[in-house]
């Protein structure tokens, strides 16, 4: 230890052993006051209700029944059908996200195009799921005369227009939401892939090549065993998670003579219970939750590692890597051409009238504006941007707030309790929120009025606080050494080294933000369970819109165009920030 003096000031610098405990600690007092919102929030609204859950799915009005209710939930006409659907959705829909991200991340390297083609990719991560399904129901539209994939399909099939294929019907329309679902996702995992390609070192395959390696052992030796296996883990371990909220989706994208067909236990739990504690809805629910957490635990041990991360000294600097061969360019290039259609088909729907969209395709009239004239003269839309953009600002705010000040003591932590601390924010953050709706709502009862913006807020809050501190606790454990101490320096108080530490964290804390404020701009599922008549939010208000999908096409599509702009702007500025946040401080 040394002392000397700061502004007049005895400071003491702790020099000696780990510099991880007590170099920026507060003292026990102030870190019981700085856990304690994050506490009382993940306590009441994720804790308790998980609890009351599971104990609902043994109980019936207070009495042990042991597991009736699973039997009967598991028992029940086209359960067995549901969980199978399930199942194949964490395991297929990963797989095909994660190679897909992998091929286009290593496709668009080094070349003239590939910034573009990772722009493109990155488009539809930040639209909502609402409107992802609305855009590809515009594709697959039964009707050739209006589905751009149902006319190719009957041109290819060699089929007539009442003869075509029904991309939406019975057998084909969980392969459909599955396509718009990998549209979706995929430019996420390349923009992951593409920063972990980027910190290999190219003298290791340098040293490969050196010792006669080829292009296989440059991948296993220099690539896959020392970074890539652990992205690959955490990139199907997130898509995993993201498949478990296919509720938006199935329900905008699927009509309702077919969603049986469709159905997860997404959909089914919220069929079940409908926002309310029953048995057999919680049963499903139990199942479902053990199914997730179980998932994204055993993920979290595949990539464990020591805590705090080991830091290298000198970390090498990536040197040139040679472009993508020719046939490689050609598929990053083919695939944002095709990653362009969709969006290309939503932009050229929304500009026909409500007449021209319903009767026919968008090629076969030209486009005037009259579906974007009528939103902007009436009221009703404008109301909604003005409530979701109101609603997603004050709990990315109050989020922020909350997680900084967990953060910063977790962050210190050593040992087993660190890591323990990092599996119980892991299994907070992906709590599927239709199996805690029922006690969420008991909860909202008995402090707020049910259907109110301050509950509808609130739950948003309570689900965007683990994630929040998980990434804000792991980026502050990153900082090196020297910018921990400057900031103790350079603050009189807790609070002042904090403010600066948040400050060296800029990334990890625009990364937060920028998800959070697009998670609740995005949401249909917590608005539908939780939203009240004057407090209706983007999602379900577009939802409403499909009810007549058909006749309501021209102004759903543009509608949805002006709730994207601002999703996809924040996401498109933010992208270095987004993955330098997640690098750094998501993926431990």
């Amino acid at each position: 230890m040394s002392r000397v003096r700061v502004l007049g000031e005895l400071v003491v610098l702790d020099d000696v052993g780990p510099p991880r405990r007590g170099r920026a600690y507060p003292a026990a007092g102030a870190t019981s006051a700085l856990l304690l919102p994050a506490a009382v929030l993940l306590g009441g609204l994720v804790l308790w209700p998980v609890l009351r859950t599971m104990h609902a799915s043994v109980t019936t009005d207070g009495r042990w029944v042991g597991a009736e209710h699973f039997r009967t939930a598991l028992a029940a006409p086209g359960t067995g059908a549901v969980v199978g659907r399930t199942v194949l959705w964490a395991l297929l829909v990963p797989a095909v996200v994660t190679a897909l991200g992998y091929l286009l991340a290593a496709a668009s390297r080094r070349s003239q195009e590939g910034g573009l083609v990772r722009l493109i990719l990155l488009v539809p991560v930040a639209l909502p799921l609402v409107v992802t399904g609305v855009t590809f129901r515009l594709m697959y539209d039964p009707d050739p005369r209006r589905g751009l994939a149902t006319l190719v399909a009957a041109r290819l099939t060699g089929r007539s227009y009442d003869d075509a294929p029904q991309l939406l019907g019975p057998g084909l329309v969980t392969v459909a939401l599955m396509s718009a679902f990998v549209w979706a996702w995929v430019g996420l995992a390349v923009l992951v892939f593409r920063s972990a390609l980027d910190a290999v070192p190219s003298s290791l395959a340098d040293a490969v090549r050196a010792y006669g390696g080829g292009r296989r052992h440059v991948l296993w030796d220099a690539q896959w065993r020392p970074l890539l296996l652990r992205t690959t883990a955490v990139v199907f371990a997130l898509v995993a998670v993201g498949t478990s909220r296919t509720f938006d989706l199935i329900l905008v994208m699927t009509p309702g003579s077919v969603r049986d067909e469709a159905s997860v236990l997404a959909l089914r739990i919220w069929q079940t219970s409908g926002g309310t504690t029953t048995g057999d809805g919680a049963a499903l629910g139990v199942v479902w939750l053990v199914a997730v957490v179980g998932g994204i635990m055993v993920a979290a041990l595949f990539v464990r590692q020591a805590w705090p991360p080991p830091r290298a000294e000198a970390a090498p600097e990536p040197g040139p890597v040679a472009p993508p061969r020719r046939v490689f360019r050609l598929l990053a290039a083919g695939a944002a051409i095709a990653w362009l259609v969709p969006l290309g088909v939503l932009v050229a729907t929304s500009a026909h009238g409500r007449v021209d969209a319903a009767a026919r395709g968008w090629w076969s009239a030209p486009p005037n504006g009259e579906s974007y004239r009528d939103l902007v003269t009436g009221t009703e839309l404008w109301h909604t941007l003005g409530f979701t953009l109101l609603l997603a600002s004050a709990v990315t705010a109050t989020v922020l707030v909350v997680a900084l000040l967990a953060a910063y003591p977790l962050a210190w932590l050593t040992g087993p309790a660190a890591q323990a601390t990092g599996l119980v924010l892991l299994a907070a953050s992906v709590v599927p929120i239709q199996v805690i709706a029922g006690p969420v709502n008991e909860v909202l009862g008995l402090v707020l009025s049910s259907g109110t913006a301050q509950g509808l807020a609130l739950v948003h809050i309570a689900l965007g606080v683990p994630f929040a501190v998980l990434v804000l606790r792991n980026a502050f454990a990153d900082l090196p050494v020297e910018q921990v101490r400057d900031a103790r320096l350079g603050g009189r108080r807790w609070w002042h080294t904090l403010r600066r530490l948040a400050r060296h964290n800029l990334s990890a804390v625009v990364a937060v933000s920028v998800l959070e404020f697009v998670q609740v701009w995005n949401d249909l599922v917590v608005g539908r369970l939780f939203s009240g008549p004057g407090a209706s939010p983007l999602g379900p208000f577009l939802a409403e819109q499909t009810r007549s999908f058909v006749s309501n096409s021209g102004a759903l599509a543009a509608s949805s165009v002006l709730a994207s702009v601002l999703p996809v702007v924040l996401v498109v500025l933010s992208r270095r920030h987004l993955v330098a946040g997640l690098v750094s401080g998501g993926v431990r």
